[in-house]
């Protein structure tokens, strides 16, 4: 046989092989297309009812920036699988199609929760990230991915993560537009969309957790403060931070510092960990005894300036700024 005749074969066998072949490999990759584009459909409807509206055509064609032919034939497909129900011009989740699109945003949270926690990515480019993988993951790998991260209950925004049996806590809250009082509040959620929204209110330097109060509103720009630093947004930025005031209980939270903020030997009583703290992260914190009402101070100064060891209950740890600046703490 010619070498001709020898490519001929290689690439009829390379074609259509079993499991490797290149239409193998097609059909694998178109598969998990539609599956990504079924999932994604599901969450747009899901998000939807969770606010109180329902999905149409058009929304779902906008969010998933598909011509109307193409949602057409993929709302046909799904209801065949018994996930959503048409009615007039509104898309309806259905128990089974509810309970997968919980699935899909348990994974995209907890991989945010990782992305964040454990692999140190910048807030600004998780989202993207937990997007591609959300798809991939079973019911198992989650729960394990769940237990590995400590368990935690809301992912870096603010919003809260599914329970394995699909149940979700509630949190009010109001954008920060909204709150007209002198008094202290905390950020409990960051929309991150729109992105350039959410660029600026990272820049700015504003956290999950923090608390601030208003000291200055006028139509072009909100000015926040922390006691410490001032943050100047203009408010259609500013409306997709949500806050919630502060229990009387926690008042002295709004008069804290961070621990990262004392001068060498300075004293501090730790008030309470930042919300922002979750999982492995905080369970490490209290197993190091940063609990409330314990003393700390900076004691040894590092040349690089990080990390810092600090005097805890007779005991020299080691904290990052990031680290320490978590650590709410009232001067003493």
């Amino acid at each position: 046989m010619s070498l001709w005749g020898w490519l001929l074969v290689l690439l009829v066998v390379g074609i259509f092989i079993p499991r490797y072949g290149f239409l193998a490999l097609y059909r694998d990759w178109r598969s998990a297309r539609e599956r990504e584009q079924v999932e994604d459909a599901l969450k747009h409807l899901l998000d939807r009812e969770q606010s109180g509206r329902h999905a149409s055509p058009e929304s779902l064609a906008g969010t998933l920036d598909l011509p109307r032919v193409k949602v057409t034939h993929l709302i046909a497909d799904m209801e065949s699988q018994g996930l959503l129900e048409t009615r007039g011009a509104q898309l309806h989740l259905t128990a089974e199609g509810e309970r997968w699109a919980i699935h899909v945003v348990r994974a995209h949270r907890l991989w945010e929760r990782y992305l964040v926690d454990e692999a140190r990515m910048p807030l600004n480019q998780v989202h993207s990230e937990a997007q591609r993988r959300e798809h991939f993951f079973t019911d198992a790998q989650l729960d394990h991915l769940d237990a590995a991260l400590g368990h935690p209950t809301v992912d870096p925004h603010g919003d809260p993560i599914p329970t394995r049996e699909g149940k979700m806590a509630s949190v009010k809250s109001l954008p920060i537009t909204a709150w007209h009082s002198e008094g202290p509040v905390r950020i409990v959620h960051i929309e991150d969309e729109p992105a350039i929204a959410y660029e600026q209110i990272l820049a700015a330097g504003l956290r999950l957790g923090q608390v601030i109060r208003i000291i200055e509103r006028t139509p072009q720009r909100l000015v926040l403060s922390d006691g410490e630093t001032e943050y100047r947004l203009a408010p259609t930025v500013a409306a997709n931070v949500s806050i919630t005031p502060l229990p009387e209980s926690e008042i002295a939270r709004a008069n804290a510092v961070p621990l990262a903020t004392l001068t060498q030997d300075q004293r501090g009583e730790i008030v309470s960990l930042d919300d922002a703290v979750q999982g492995f992260t905080r369970r490490r914190f209290l197993d190091l005894g940063l609990t409330p009402g314990t003393v700390i101070y900076p004691e040894l100064g590092n040349f690089f300036g990080d990390p810092r060891a600090y005097r805890v209950r007779g005991t020299l740890i080691a904290l990052r700024k990031d680290q320490a600046a978590q650590i709410w703490v009232k001067p003493v």
